[in-house]
């Protein structure tokens, strides 16, 4: 497991040119991960993400004896085969305490095992991250979970669909109540799911393994369940929305006139829309269908832009709002903007923190409380030694706006951004960074 200290010095002031083609979500390879543990053949998801979010789930996965292997010419996919008995005593808890997906595995877990344990989840500290929504939601389908200071102690002898309300429109509980419906026979009704872009992606996947399922891309999604699913199946994972910000974001913030391609549109367009009415001047040169043959994609060139901030402010919502993973790019873009922007992530308790140690590179930001931090702009941002804040999205935010600063940054500690990205200090350099490991 590689999990030690990576520093970058990143000489900013560069303008970006040339094209980047987005890759595949952390997000939805997580939930796809999860949903294969139901599969009792051999699950091939095509274009995973080699990010170490990835890496530290196949690790739990060889731990209890699932068969994970990369396969095919790119090395980007991933064979998946479920053992006769998952071995929870020998679970890597090392690696599961590093990602907060391993709640997911409870969904597909109790299908196969009566009782068992996880470790509690991990991932991004960004403040207290309730899993009562899981409990309750599982809870309606037989599933009783205990919580301990260390695990989740599971309890599932008897099953059976329901009608589920969920206490909260989170992206993971979505997911984790369809996987686990999916596999109990009969009709389960989710009401309130998110209809985010990696619960859409985990129905496709379970339709290929003939689950029907009703309302895809709503907040009520319909489950008709079937047990001891036993299908030789492949699935090409669709492209990453958040990490196309990203790059729309640097785009921006660089002045540069850029090429993104493979953007999933239907997950970015309220983004682009409220940068459009800040000024950001770009045009979508294509549009077509994603390998899944579901998700829209289109390419999106970047021209340099003067931007003002919004009149209004900047908070996410659950899908069709905006994005909650994208709403952080939007602190780095204000300091490029004339005026003051209001940035109010109401979800996280740390994350306005972090967003903060934008002030080190000069920005002009002033902390209002725990989810609201205004930012005003346009400020030149100036070169800094920082360690990244232990989120991905705020780490991110900072490379970003070390792209930006003139002169020669420090970024310390980048595990948090490699959770979620693939290769992206290589990507970035072929755009016309200056970025090298130190």
């Amino acid at each position: 497991m590689n999990t030690g200290a990576i520093n970058i010095e990143i000489e900013g002031g560069h303008k970006l040119k040339g094209t980047v083609v987005t890759k595949t979500s952390k997000n939805g390879a997580m939930g796809l991960l999860a949903a294969s543990l139901l599969n009792r053949g051999k699950t091939t998801l095509r274009l995973v993400p080699k990010i170490e979010e990835v890496f530290r789930i196949i690790e739990v996965f060889q731990s209890i004896g699932v068969s994970v292997n990369w396969v095919g010419e790119n090395d980007n996919n991933l064979e998946i085969i479920p053992p006769e008995i998952f071995d929870m005593e020998k679970l890597d808890a090392v690696a599961a305490e590093k990602t907060r997906s391993i709640i997911m595995m409870i969904g597909p877990l109790v299908h196969f095992l009566k009782k068992f344990k996880l470790p509690q989840a991990g991932g991004c500290k960004l403040g207290s991250r309730t899993v009562k929504p899981h409990l309750f939601a599982l809870e309606k389908l037989g599933v009783n979970i205990e919580t301990t200071e260390t695990h989740y102690v599971i309890d599932a002898k008897k099953l059976q669909p329901a009608e589920i309300i969920l206490y909260e429109s989170g992206d993971t509980v979505t997911e984790n109540a369809i996987i686990a419906a999916a596999g109990i026979p009969g009709t389960t009704t989710i009401k309130y799911a998110s209809a985010n872009y990696m619960g859409q992606e985990v129905c496709f996947f379970l339709e290929k393994l003939g689950v029907k399922i009703e309302g895809i891309g709503t907040t009520t999604i319909t489950v008709h369940g079937t047990a001891n699913i036993n299908i030789d199946v492949e699935y090409d994972l669709s492209e990453d929305p958040i990490e196309s910000m990203f790059f729309v974001a640097a785009a921006i913030v660089t002045g540069s006139s850029i090429t993104i391609e493979r953007c999933p549109i239907d997950f970015l367009e309220l983004e682009l829309y409220k940068l459009e009415k800040m000024g950001f001047e770009y045009k979508i040169l294509n549009r077509y269908l994603a390998r899944n043959g579901r998700t829209n994609l289109v390419d999106i060139q970047t021209h340099p832009s003067k931007l003002t901030a919004p009149e209004e402010k900047i908070e996410s919502r659950p899908y069709p709002g905006l994005n909650i993973d994208n709403q952080p790019f939007f602190a780095v873009i204000a300091t490029q903007a004339k005026g003051m922007t209001l940035i109010h992530d109401w979800v996280y308790e740390k994350r306005a923190i972090q967003l903060q140690e934008l002030s080190k590179l000069g920005a002009e930001t002033l902390l209002a409380d725990p989810h609201r931090i205004f930012i005003t702009g346009p400020t030149k941002l100036k070169a800094a030694d920082v360690t990244c804040p232990p989120a991905l999205r705020p780490a991110a935010v900072l490379l970003i706006g070390m792209l930006a600063a003139e002169g020669t940054s420090i970024l310390r500690n980048i595990y948090s951004i490699n959770r979620g990205y693939e290769d992206i200090i290589k990507r970035l350099n072929a755009l016309g960074a200056n970025i090298k490991l130190i």
